[in-house]
């Protein structure tokens, strides 16, 4: 049984994959390491896009990962995938709208790692408040974003307070979030915030670390 899911979790909740590491002197396990060490609550490693690695190398991407987030005592997530998140003794699994069926992954997981579902709409949330076994939702693009190549449309700040108040669980706040904007979340009720490259793209990872577990504290 991995880490049981809590709400605290989802603070400072770092996303990444190899294609997110754009400085080529900086390796996707030194930022990580870096991440953790700084203070993140949540790491989901997320190997997808150009550049993205497959097969062996993935897999011992991963174990790294896994490895380091045991370490720092914080949940180690994997996007979309069952096999991996299987492989690796993932805590948890993260399931998009477009990826594999979220009931299909809840009964191939079961209680052995909680779930996480992104859901960007009102009627996406109502369903995902009536399946036992989902955890959180991630919802967003809250800011247009770079990191996604098939981004949905901007939901902005109302829709995503919108979308927290009809939603039973945990919301987790994703798309474009900064340093600068940040401050505008904690009012529209989310747990916290999932960031890609405000971590990966750090020219200094403790500070927006720091900004992450600051904006949302207890």
């Amino acid at each position: 049984m991995g880490m049981k899911f809590e709400a605290g979790m989802l603070r400072a909740y770092f996303i990444a994959g190899t294609q997110d590491v754009k400085d080529k002197n900086k390796t996707l396990q030194e930022i990580a390491k870096q991440a953790m060490e700084a203070g993140i609550t949540a790491f989901q490693y997320r190997e997808k896009g150009p550049g993205s690695l497959s097969g062996t190398a993935r897999d011992e991407m991963a174990a790294d990962l896994r490895e380091m987030c045991s370490d720092y005592e914080i949940p180690f997530i994997v996007d979309d995938d069952v096999d991996l998140a299987v492989k690796t003794n993932a805590d948890g699994i993260h399931v998009g709208q477009k990826d594999e069926r979220v009931g299909k992954v809840i009964s191939q997981v079961g209680n052995s790692m909680f779930v996480g579902l992104s859901c960007d709409t009102k009627e996406q949330v109502n369903i995902a408040n009536n399946i036992d076994g989902i955890s959180y939702l991630g919802s967003g693009p809250v800011f247009p974003t770079g990191s996604k190549a098939d981004a949905d449309p901007v939901i902005g700040v109302d829709g995503l307070a919108a979308l927290v108040k009809v939603s039973k669980l945990p919301v987790v706040a994703i798309g474009g979030i900064t340093e600068e904007n940040i401050v505008e979340l904690p009012k529209t009720g989310v747990a916290g915030v999932s960031v890609i490259s405000m971590i990966a793209q750090s020219d200094d990872i403790f500070r927006s670390v720091k900004v992450m577990n600051k904006t949302f504290q207890e």
